[in-house]
């Protein structure tokens, strides 16, 4: 018979604290409080990760902006035909990031080409 070893009863382990908060006045890294890009998997914890779906700015190129409603604050603008790469959509607003490193904001879904 092979001797079971368990860890020992006096070792603790201790929250260091809250993690870190992540910038959101950065636009620069694809984290929600709930959803954040598959990359930041095992470093930032949300309920969900996405995998980006890439997809073209339309021919009017488009307005990003840190809301999904017209009165939110414009981040930047994209210029037609350029990526942007959506990882979350709701009420005809996209959420994500231009290109692979570039800012993080909402544009009107219809600003992109089908």
């Amino acid at each position: 018979m092979t001797d079971l070893i368990l860890p020992s009863l006096t070792t603790s382990h201790s929250l260091k604290g809250p993690a870190p908060k992540v910038d959101s006045h950065a636009h620069t890294r694809a984290v929600r409080g709930d959803v954040a890009h598959i990359r930041y998997a095992g470093q930032v914890f949300v309920s969900h990760y996405a995998v980006p779906m890439p997809k073209t700015v339309g021919a009017a190129g488009a307005t990003l902006r840190t809301a999904g409603r017209e009165d939110a604050e414009v981040i930047g603008t994209l210029a037609a035909g350029e990526t942007f790469n959506l990882l979350d959509q709701a009420g005809g607003w996209g959420w994500g990031q231009q290109g692979e490193d570039g800012l993080v904001g909402y544009l009107p879904l219809t600003a992109l080409e089908p």
